[in-house]
């Protein structure tokens, strides 16, 4: 089914631009950022603020994100809140955006920062009736056509769109990892070193775990076990696997490398793709979400303490185990088992897997952002825990 929705006027002259879905969905608006056009998985993020953050997250990679939040943009964008050194989102997808920013912080506009990077938009579409939409099917291949591209038949825009390739079976992390190891120091007196496999990481991630005595490093998503036990004088005080882009189905060199951090008993900690791949390691399957979550406002139920965290998102994929009992983790096909594994965290939305912690190992995880940039802040205990988890095990080792 095809429908169109006309754009809202911006007061200002743009090139025309159009949106098309791969059911052959279509929303008329106008240009913004660069034009061109570009092609992606349409997701949506709830966010009302944290922008920025949101463009430079390694985990948009490949994926057209639109903004629920009708205004966007009027705080323009800064030096500082950036999670990486670029723009990896595929498309930018805005309502009602600001004519121009308005903050103390800000040293240049949205646009001029989408512009400079190549990123192509669209603004002035009903983004709820798009959203409704993906709500209702599910997350789907998108394209964005602006200034003469926009003016191809629709049959050639669709075409473009399906050509795409789909996120399920995409191996992206080494695509947006760092090509060299490079090291966040601890602020303060160094309590602990942890190796840390950048899958996508983002910048306040190291720089929170500094700030608690943690002298980070940051390896390639190619890292070895070898490599990750060449991290301090005497091999890390524990590792890390960070958030990142895909489908954690592909991630077989990385689930394998985990095993053997597992093996070896060191403590680990993993959020988002981090999380997904524990969940392998551990013997569960991973799944795709319909459309995913996506924001800075999804609560979690702690089973731990019982309470409830708003907490920060963005995955299109889950971890398959049973929420409502212990299990034994299934053993893998060279016979090695895990021990007993709890789900630790559930979304109160959905019910979705959040949080996996074992019971027999020192390792856990969580599938949502405790670093939260930008914010909410109920998860940053998830730190301390770390810090709780290596500090008990290096006093069970007798150092």
């Amino acid at each position: 089914m095809s429908a169109v929705a006309t754009g809202f006027d911006l007061g200002l002259d743009r090139a025309p631009a159009v949106l098309v879905l791969e059911d052959g969905r279509t929303f008329r608006g106008d240009a913004y950022g660069a034009t061109g056009q570009t092609v992606g998985e349409a997701v949506f993020n709830t966010g009302m603020s944290g922008y920025q953050e949101t463009l430079t997250d390694p985990s948009y990679h490949r994926q057209v994100v639109v903004m629920t939040a009708p205004h966007v943009g009027n705080t323009g964008m800064n030096d500082e809140d950036a999670e990486s050194g670029r723009i990896w989102v595929a498309g930018y997808v805005v309502r009602d955006p600001a004519l121009r920013p308005s903050n103390w912080r800000s040293q240049r506009s949205l646009e001029d920062a989408l512009v400079e990077q190549g990123v192509v938009g669209i603004s002035g579409i009903d983004t709820r009736a798009l959203t409704r939409h993906l709500r209702e099917r599910g997350a789907m291949r998108v394209g964005i056509f602006s200034g003469e591209q926009s003016e191809r038949s629709a049959a050639e825009l669709v075409a473009a769109v399906q050509e795409a390739p789909l996120m399920k079976g995409a191996a992206l992390a080494a695509e947006v990892s760092t090509d060299e190891a490079y090291v966040v120091p601890a602020v303060g007196e160094r309590r602990f070193t942890v190796a840390a496999l950048d899958l996508g990481i983002k910048a306040m991630t190291p720089t929170l775990m500094a700030q608690h005595g943690i002298e980070v490093h940051v390896l390639p998503a190619t890292a070895t076990i070898d490599d990750i036990r060449a991290v301090g004088e005497h091999g890390p005080d524990g590792v890390f696997f960070s958030n990142g882009p895909g489908d954690p189905a592909t991630a077989d060199a990385e689930v394998a490398v985990l095993r053997q951090v597992l093996d070896a008993r060191i403590p680990f900690f993993g959020i988002c793709f981090g999380n997904q791949l524990l969940g392998r390691a551990l013997g569960f399957g991973t799944y795709k979400l319909k459309y995913g979550h996506r924001g800075i406002n999804q609560p979690v139920l702690d089973r731990t303490t019982g309470k409830v965290e708003v907490t920060a998102h963005n995955h299109g994929f889950a971890v398959d185990a049973p929420t409502d009992r212990e299990v034994t983790a299934p053993a893998d096909a060279d016979g090695t088992a895990y021990g007993r594994v709890k789900v630790s965290h559930v979304c109160l939305n959905d019910d979705v897997v959040e949080g996996l912690e074992c019971l027999d190992l020192p390792a856990y995880s969580v599938q949502y952002h405790p670093e939260a940039a930008a914010g909410p802040h109920d998860a940053a205990y998830l730190f301390d825990r770390f810090v709780e988890l290596m500090s008990n095990n290096e006093k069970g080792s007798g150092a």
